[in-house]
């Protein structure tokens, strides 16, 4: 008899499910695929760039497209979860990641992808909530949960290194839509264990669920990362503006609704918890500015370091063994020493990390960029167990989708704001820079507009412009390699102060290891009177 018998199955977590390591690698599989699509597209983007002839910011929104789809999706439908089978919606996305993974590969043109990539997010958005969500409701608190967490955290981040350098291996042979097959074998081995061991309905809820609410989620979610993604782009800013009006409106509305409604999506007594809202936030932005880091470095090693995809996803996977390594040292600081302490010394990490980036210019050794993603992977290692651990445990377990939806949302919600917001801001510093060179140039009188435009819009149109005009080849890639260097250089100076803005909140906010235990105590005291 299988674990996903039903008659079998828990009311509430126990120590460990039935068969605990199957069950627990099915999850983690199930995790790994949503994480390994959200990097396949960074280590194409140049590929994609030059078949499309895209500018920088529908570059930006194939990057962010995944990323965006997840976190606009992920709290209606972790609700969807907790009420109607955590595990059926896990077969879903997964079998649903398998059909959209062909679309984005063979996608026709930038527009499509950026769809499929959407879509991609979505299945996401079905799977990766609930995995978190069925480690919390499978295994008790305590050491067991707490190591399964960190698990499930480290492997998760990593996929986004492996992702990459699977990536940089087919595209040396392969065109950039083989990127996007990447998850199709992990899915499928994923969804066979799923199938075959993960229980079937485990302490689930009878409330009815808040579609409303989640409607005004999605919508809030989308305007608010799609109006960073644009806003700071002259040709889309104003475009950007309405969206981010439209977002802060939703926002209001989605707030009155959780107050109102019955069985909210959202539930406002336990957000307003200090172990809940402040590792949210702090997770939000040192997870966001971790993808941001990425997707800003990979346009930056390919294009300005000169380096294939291969050596471009080989630069990264120094951070997926910080991860590794700090994880089940971060699971024991963290029962040690609580979250707080553990958090702030993954933030430090991180901070070190995006400094030694501000440095980095088109002489930087291949070691020197190693050691810069080493160092943010260990910080996100550190940072990463705690954050989700804590969320969990100040939620109730019939509450847990939104539990693990918020932690999603720390990845998700912040990777796509700070890709949105760092790929906006290499965007905008690359167009500004670009037309300073150009206004000082001997032949600004004699460029069309038409040819500036393309010249701002990205790197990749600057070449295709360079290609046009062999006479001035050597002029226009030195100011495109300048004009690249210059926003990345100004995207990870704010990527260093949303860092330094986390660790202030986590300091102030998180309270130390024996007040942090009184109040998860006093949660479970409080729900448990309801």
């Amino acid at each position: 008899m299988t674990g996903a018998d039903a008659s079998s199955v828990p009311t509430a977590a126990e120590a460990a499910p039935a068969r605990p390591k199957l069950v627990l690698t099915a999850l983690i599989l199930g995790a790994l695929v949503c994480n390994i699509n959200l990097a396949a597209a960074n280590i194409a983007l140049p590929d994609i760039g030059d078949a499309f002839g895209a500018g920088q910011t529908a570059l930006n929104l194939v990057a962010v497209g995944c990323s965006l789809g997840l976190a606009m999706s992920v709290l209606y439908l972790g609700a969807v979860a907790d009420r109607y089978g955590r595990k059926q919606l896990l077969v879903l996305g997964l079998a649903l990641t398998i059909v959209v993974s062909f679309f984005a590969a063979f996608a026709a043109s930038v527009e499509m992808l950026v769809i499929a990539r959407i879509c991609t997010g979505i299945a996401a958005g079905m799977a990766y909530p609930v995995t978190l969500s069925l480690i919390t409701a499978l295994w008790a608190p305590g050491r067991q949960r707490t190591l399964a967490i960190a698990l499930w955290s480290a492997v998760s981040a990593t996929a986004t290194v492996i992702g990459s350098v699977l990536a940089g291996i087919l595209l040396l042979w392969l065109w950039w839509g083989a990127a996007f097959f990447l998850a199709v074998p992990f899915a499928v081995a994923a969804l066979i264990l799923v199938v075959l061991f993960v229980p079937s309905h485990v302490a689930e809820n009878s409330d009815r669920v808040d579609h409303l609410g989640g409607v005004l989620s999605v919508f809030m979610v989308a305007s608010l990362v799609l109006g960073l993604s644009t806003v700071f782009v002259p040709t889309t800013a104003l475009f950007g503006l309405v969206l981010l009006v439209s977002g802060a409106v939703l926002l209001v509305l989605f707030g009155w609704r959780q107050r109102r409604a019955r069985s909210p999506l959202y539930d406002l007594r336990v957000a307003r918890r200090r172990m809940f809202w402040a590792p949210a936030t702090g997770g939000l932005i040192v997870f966001g500015s971790l993808m941001g880091a990425m997707f800003v470095g990979q346009q930056f090693q390919q294009n300005i370091l000169g380096y294939s995809t291969l050596d471009a996803s080989l630069s990264i996977i120094p951070a997926g063994v910080g991860l590794l390594i700090v994880a089940p040292h971060s699971a024991r600081l963290v029962l040690a020493r609580g979250s707080r302490f553990t958090m702030l010394l993954g933030y430090g990490f991180v901070l070190l990390g995006f400094v030694t980036m501000l440095f980095w210019n088109a002489d930087t050794p291949f070691w020197w960029v190693s050691v810069a993603y080493l160092v943010i992977g260990i910080g996100a290692g550190f940072a990463m167990t705690p954050a989700s651990r804590a969320i969990t445990e100040s939620t109730p377990v019939r509450r847990v989708g939104m539990a693990s939806a918020t932690a999603d949302l720390q990845r998700d919600l912040g990777g796509s704001i700070m890709q949105g917001v760092l790929g906006a801001i290499l965007a905008a510093g690359f167009a500004r820079s670009f037309g300073t060179l150009i206004a000082g140039s001997d032949e600004a009188d004699s460029i069309s507009a038409q040819v500036v435009a393309a010249l701002q819009a990205s790197y990749a149109s600057a070449m295709h412009v360079a290609e046009q005009y062999p006479q001035y080849k050597d002029e226009i890639v030195q100011a495109a390699q300048q004009s690249l260097v210059d926003g990345a250089i100004a995207a990870y100076a704010v990527g260093a102060i949303a860092i330094a803005i986390g660790a202030v909140v986590v300091g102030i906010f998180l309270p130390r290891k024996d007040r942090e235990l009184e109040l998860v105590a006093s949660y479970e005291k409080a729900d448990a009177g309801r």
